[in-house]
């Protein structure tokens, strides 16, 4: 028998559940004193007061690890992400800063279509060392899983390579990665004012590739003015899940199209960024359960008003923080900084804000009932921070404070 001990824990965080925490049950993370988490062969077997639990055992029978000085709670979840890719946008940074917009780059020719080249030409192996390298830096941040996906490939080849990289990291790496097909990120050149055909060509020849080699649990599309309008995105969305994939899609970027009202209609798992949401988009998401995935860093690498989180949260909904990782508008997996952005720019809660990063962020990967919080039978992947309380997550604004990463109940970091 494998078994750990957290001892004596100052503060320990259990973020209880296997369902979405919505509107005003996010101010509770679910928080106790001094109490202890029994881990057994990489699961959590129990909590409760040391004294209680420890001498169930002797001391041989156990490993401790004596928290008396530390907060301790669920792994983070990074619950969107595209961080499987090849080159880097470094000089569009420098033409916002400039005072271009996304949208401006992106029709000037570059935005993601920058990607895809690089991408398309990097060899699968390169690709996926690539990928376990930038896990590695989350997984210091305390990130346990991670949603991934494709999209920089927009042709059969490099979708398919993308995703085949990302189980490939998933087999190979620490963190478990959720894999996600997005093709639907842009029309390609060679589809040039045919988003219609290109849909059609990733149904019929990209789609079926995915499901035979189980390659993805979720399709994603970018339902945007100028990208994919609603009509589009509904039929995508909906073709994928008769193949049997959960659904996800971007929505309410950069104008308010109804993508979230769309992501209710078609009960999404999420609908992410939300920056131009409207008040019946966040009633629709609430009254259908679809969880709303905020990514602060991408509004603050683009210069934008943040997606309104109390508007959100106070209007019903389950939300959920992710870093949106990619190359272009937010190249950070900084953890810290997402914790610093939702507290001091969108007005949430310490509780909210792990929360977000925990329970609901894994009912936004579908994986809820294995992760996500402290509770018996879950896996056991559990950060120690290097302080009593979180309270001290947004305290140290932008600083890593996770001194000891769990997973599967082994201490990776």
């Amino acid at each position: 028998m494998d078994r750990l001990i957290l001892t004596n824990i100052a503060q320990l965080v259990t973020c209880k559940g296997a369902a979405p925490k919505f509107g005003k049950a996010m101010s509770d993370a679910g928080i106790s004193e001094d109490d202890c988490v029994l881990v057994e062969n990489g699961r959590i077997a129990d909590t409760g007061k040391t004294r209680e639990i420890i001498k169930k055992f002797k001391p041989e029978e156990y490993k401790e690890i004596d928290c008396s000085q530390n907060a301790v709670l669920p792994g983070f979840i990074d619950s969107h992400t595209h961080f499987v890719f090849a080159g880097y946008r470094q000089d569009e940074f420098a033409m916002r800063l400039k005072g271009m917009t996304y949208m401006e780059i992106l029709n000037a020719g570059g935005g993601i279509a920058n990607t895809v080249t690089p991408t398309r030409n990097m060899p699968l192996e390169t690709l996926a060392a690539a990928g376990k390298s930038r896990a590695d830096i989350m997984l210091k941040y305390g990130v346990t899983t991670v949603e991934g996906k494709s999209g920089y490939g927009l042709d059969k080849e490099t979708e398919i390579k993308q995703l085949r990289a990302m189980k490939q990291i998933n087999n190979e790496h620490a963190i478990d990665v959720v894999p996600t097909f997005m093709g639907a990120h842009l029309v390609p050149k060679e589809y040039k004012g045919d988003a219609d055909g290109y849909i059609d060509f990733l149904l019929n020849e990209v789609l079926p590739a995915v499901i035979d080699e189980d390659l993805a649990e979720f399709a994603d599309i970018f339902c945007e003015e100028g990208i994919f309008d609603i009509k589009q995105s509904e039929y995508y969305l909906t073709k994928c899940r008769e193949a049997g994939l959960k659904l996800k899609l971007h929505a309410d970027e950069i104008a308010d199209m109804g993508g979230a009202s769309l992501g209710a209609k078609l009960c999404a798992v999420s609908a992410d960024h939300l920056l131009a949401v409207s008040d019946k988009g966040i009633a629709d998401m609430a009254s259908r359960g679809t969880i709303a995935t905020l990514l602060p860093a991408t509004a603050f690498s683009l210069r934008k008003n943040y997606a309104d989180a109390r508007r959100i949260i106070d209007g019903g909904c389950a939300a959920a923080l992710a870093t949106d990782y990619n190359p272009g508008s937010s190249c950070t997996c900084s953890i810290p900084l997402i914790i610093a952005l939702a507290a001091l720019n969108m007005n949430m809660n310490v509780h909210e804000i792990v929360n977000a990063l925990t329970i609901n962020a894994a009912c936004a990967v579908g994986r809820q009932d294995s992760i996500g919080s402290i509770e018996s039978g879950k896996k056991a992947d559990i950060i120690i921070l290097d302080y009593p309380s979180i309270d001290f997550l947004p305290y140290y604004a932008g600083m890593n404070i996770v001194k000891t990463v769990i997973k599967n109940g082994k201490a990776v970091i």
